[in-house]
């Protein structure tokens, strides 16, 4: 990913209420690049990041879920094992 103003994070979440996972599962389908089950790596901005943090907060129930959302340098090299394999965004635009 090109854009500077854009971060690489990877969220990740554990949500106990069905209703709620698909939920917060429906909204990470909007940010993500990559991942799988419930880790998504997703290139966002600020402004973007300010939102899923917003609205994460409003879906979970903080007594019974947790998310967990980590920069992730992008100098770093991928170690995949397994059936792992690289993201590889291309350009998008989220609206």
């Amino acid at each position: 990913m090109n854009d500077p103003k854009r971060c690489l994070y990877l969220v990740c979440y554990d949500v106990a209420d069905p209703r709620r996972w698909r939920q917060v599962y429906r909204l990470l389908l909007g940010y993500r690049v990559g991942g799988q089950k419930s880790f998504f790596e997703c290139w966002l901005t600020p402004a973007e990041l300010r939102h899923l943090r917003a609205e994460l907060a409003r879906l979970l129930e903080p007594a019974e879920d947790r998310a967990h959302i980590f920069q992730l340098d992008p100098r770093q090299q991928v170690i995949g094992m397994g059936q792992a394999t690289q993201a590889r965004p291309k350009v998008f635009m989220i609206v």
